[in-house]
Parts: C-alpha cells; structure tokens; sequence
C-alpha cells in the first residue's frame, strides 16, 4: 500500500513540477518576445494560467498525502492519546470527507458545464481546465482514506 501512495506522490510531483516549468518558459518567452519583438502569442498568457491551476490542484491533493497544509493543532496535541482527542479526530476528519465529497461533485458539475465552452486563445474545450477539481478530488480522497485507517488503527487500539 505505501508503495502504490509513494509512486502516486512522484507522479504529482513530477506533473506539479514540470507544469511550473513549462508555465515559467511560456511566461518568460512571452516577456521577451513582448518588449524586444513587439509580438505575443495570443495562446501563451492562456496556457500559463492554465498550467497554474492544474499545478495547485495537483499540489493540493499531494501535499495533503504529505500532511502538509495548514492547520491549529494546538487542541489536538493537548488531547492527544485520550478519548476526546480521538472523537476530535474522528470529527475533522469527517468535515473533510465533506470538503472533498463537495470538491468532487462540483467540480465534476462545473465540467460538465464547461464541455462545450471553448477556451479562446488555445481553442480547447474549457473542461480540460475544471477537470483537475475532480481529479485532485479524488486523489485527496485516496489519501484522506490512508488517514481515516491511521484513525481506525488508534480507535481499535493497534497503534502504528
């Protein structure tokens, strides 16, 4: 199972980084084609904004398998290892299966929605774009199950 969650993690490691360097190439090519030759591409500014969102959605979904956002954790260490601190997890965990459950199924709408409006400088079809929001979703849900058995294991007492 960590092998699966690993090759997963540089998969989106790989996509998060090569997305931002090829976003990094078109916004620099851009600047210089601007104020040196005069021209932009009418696509470049399009794609770079793009490949921004795909790269934070995907970073999302991986820095949650890496335990990494943001969080007060100041009530959870003081109720660590006693049983309001397990219902305490219990219930954060559960707001984010809500936050998830809600990230996918709007996200999968506002694709359906966006099928057949197309993106104007690059000519594809805007849901290429609102694609990543159920995908990260999804991924986030993966990772959020690893989290739920981390849960389980301490509830039935089997700690790690």
């Amino acid at each position: 199972m960590d092998r699966v969650f690993t090759f997963l993690r540089k998969i989106l490691y790989g996509i998060s980084v090569v997305a931002m360097l090829v976003m990094l190439a078109i916004i620099f090519v851009q600047v210089i084609t601007r104020y040196i030759f005069g021209f932009t591409f009418e696509w470049s500014e399009e794609l770079a904004r793009f490949l921004f969102v795909w790269a934070v959605f995907l970073g999302s979904a991986l820095i949650m398998g890496e335990d990494g956002h943001l969080a007060v954790e100041l009530l959870p260490r003081l109720l660590k290892g006693r049983k309001p601190g397990l219902v305490l997890d219990v219930f954060i965990n559960a707001c984010g299966y809500v936050f998830i459950l809600l990230l996918i199924v709007q996200g999968w709408l506002m694709t359906e929605t966006m099928t057949f409006q197309e993106a104007p400088g690059l000519g594809i079809p805007m849901s290429w774009v609102y694609v990543v929001m159920p995908v990260s979703g999804v991924l986030m849900l993966l990772y959020h199950l690893k989290d739920t058995m981390k849960i389980v294991r301490k509830i039935s007492g089997k700690t790690e």
